[in-house]
């Protein structure tokens, strides 16, 4: 049984807090109704959770209770998800400005915590519920003020230790979520208590574990308890998105954008990490809303300052998934578009990738079939040309009714999409991975070597039939007869531009040791780039280059 709270103790609480939820992410999930949401709570606060864990993780020097929390909070602000994520991370703000600069704290200290810990939750929230979270705040607030002899700051010695206080703070947030039914009509209507609220009874479960060698309780749903069936963690039906970002900004303009979104739509959490990651002075914000204009959010977040890492969710597309898709396997597949490269087949069945490798093109019922075929809710796909991606567009608007959701991410080359293959993360949500593999396919070079069939005129001067032309980034670059010697030189024209590594992906009729010949150079000319080399097999294309 521990007499004070310190650094260590909060590293400890922040790793067990974290297994308890990932235990229960799950259970959370399928309790989510209020009032119709998206089964996605458990996932939120787990994912924040490891946020806050992974930044203390980060910074071992930190020896102080104070300074521990406001590591805490400041990575659980950075990475929150969702209202969950964002109340969380403002629970723990309100906690480590409470404590700051206080090195180590009693029973009265955790007590003063708890209590800025809620009213700063409450100060966040546009329109606070009971029934929910805060519910459970208020509750473990009042509980630890009382354990603690009513005492309401740090200094004041308080009659209770700081195992009761703990032991108190748990008990009435478990007490607290037995009653959120009764609260709210839509849990009462499912059966379920406060999916969230289950969420916060967990961490200071964690606590009260760590503090007084207490034992979790065993059944904290109870019995009545069944899965929710409907979509979204907060907020009512009349609004269609979830928009969430990271914003710099003064927090002068923060009463200007709370107004601003309040007229957009609700479920309006805005917190913030104190001076974390500040561009002149500005403060970085978690901003979260459900509206139906989400460029109306993101520019009311322009004109406050400079929003990042944006995360639109539409609502109707978790919906259809959750009723059409039960005991439909989780996780996310993958349909490439890799024409002509029939040799590529099995580098992307190893990844666990489907790959349409025909010398034609897919077109929608192609694709739609390919979609169908993996037997997940959600899917991937990489185009490698303009029609391809106009035919997955189009395939993803006619399975979105079936409760299938499809991202198109705009790859131009299959070396793009190699590129967006090798930071694909199952841990990330479905739109944060669309957006990461965007983003790798961006920042991939491509090229492709091929022969011109007759005379022409390009940027890049006249080609004559039978020359080789390497188009970079689908513009000529380069023409000559000898093949080795155009692959050379756009190779050394793209790495001038910088890069690490490089991607030659032969072709049918590429002559023997083209790739070895390829790699030399670069061992000699570039010699801090890696390659990798594969055999496409394409026919029209004697190399595709890729360059990252």
């Amino acid at each position: 049984m521990l007499e004070s709270l310190d650094a260590a103790v909060i590293r400890r609480w922040s790793a067990a807090g974290l297994a308890a939820l990932r235990g229960h992410q799950r259970q959370i999930d399928q309790l989510n109704v209020f009032p119709v949401p998206d089964a996605d709570t458990g996932t939120n606060l787990v994912l924040t959770v490891t946020a806050a864990d992974a930044a203390l993780a980060d910074r071992p020097d930190l020896d102080g209770l104070g300074a521990a929390l406001g590591c805490l909070a400041r990575g659980a602000v950075i990475g929150a998800r969702g209202n969950s994520g964002a109340i969380i991370s403002q629970l723990l703000r309100g906690a480590a400005d409470a404590l700051a600069g206080v090195d180590r704290a009693g029973g009265a200290g955790l007590a003063h915590a708890l209590r800025a810990a809620h009213d700063a939750a409450v100060a966040a929230v546009a329109h606070p519920m009971p029934g929910t979270m805060l519910s459970i705040t208020e509750a473990a607030a009042k509980a630890a003020e009382a354990a603690a002899g009513g005492a309401r700051d740090a200094a004041t010695p308080g009659a209770g230790g700081l195992a009761a206080v703990a032991v108190a703070a748990a008990e009435a947030a478990v007490e607290a979520l037995r009653h959120t039914p009764e609260q709210l009509p839509t849990l009462a209507r499912a059966g379920v208590v406060d999916a969230g609220g289950l969420g916060l009874v967990i961490i200071f479960e964690a606590l009260a574990e760590i503090i007084a060698d207490r034992p979790p309780t065993a059944d904290l749903v109870g019995p009545a308890a069944r899965p929710g069936t409907v979509a979204r963690e907060t907020g009512s039906e009349a609004y269609a998105y979830e928009v969430q970002y990271l914003l710099e900004a003064p927090a002068a303009r923060m009463p200007g954008l709370r107004v601003e979104l309040s007229t957009l739509g609700d479920s309006l959490v805005i917190v913030g990490a104190d001076a974390v990651g500040t561009v002149d002075g500005d403060g970085v914000w978690n901003v979260h809303v459900h509206v139906n204009d989400v460029g109306a959010a993101i520019e009311a977040g322009i004109r406050a300052g400079r929003p990042h890492r944006i995360s639109v969710t539409r609502f109707a597309d978790g919906v259809a998934a959750n009723h059409a898709h039960a005991g439909v396997p989780e996780g996310v597949a993958v349909v490439v578009v890799a024409r002509g490269c029939p040799g590529l087949a099995d580098l992307f069945a190893g990844e666990g990738v489907a790959a349409w490798t025909d010398h034609v093109a897919p077109t929608t019922a192609d694709l739609l079939t390919a979609i169908r075929a993996t037997g997940r809710r959600q899917v991937v796909v990489l185009p490698d040309d303009p029609d391809a991606r106009a035919a997955a567009a189009a395939a993803a608007d006619t399975v979105r009714v079936e409760g299938v959701q499809v991202g198109v991410v705009p790859t131009r080359s299959p070396v793009q999409a190699l590129a967006a293959l090798a930071v694909r993360d199952a841990s990330r949500r479905f739109g944060d991975d669309i957006i990461a593999m965007a983003e790798a396919a961006g920042a991939c070079r491509y090229a492709e070597i091929s022969v011109a069939e007759s005379d022409a005129l390009t940027v890049a001067g006249r080609a004559t039939a039978g020359d080789h032309i390497a188009l970079v980034d689908g513009e000529v670059n380069v023409i000559g007869r000898e093949l080795t010697e155009v692959c050379v030189t756009a190779l050394d024209r793209m790495l001038s531009g910088g890069g690490e590594l490089v991607t030659l992906v032969t072709g049918a009729d590429a002559p023997e040791g083209l790739a070895a010949t390829l790699t030399a150079h670069l061992a000699t000319a570039w010699p801090f780039v890696e390659a990798r080399a594969y055999h496409g097999g394409q026919s029209d294309r004697p190399l595709l280059l890729g360059v990252e």
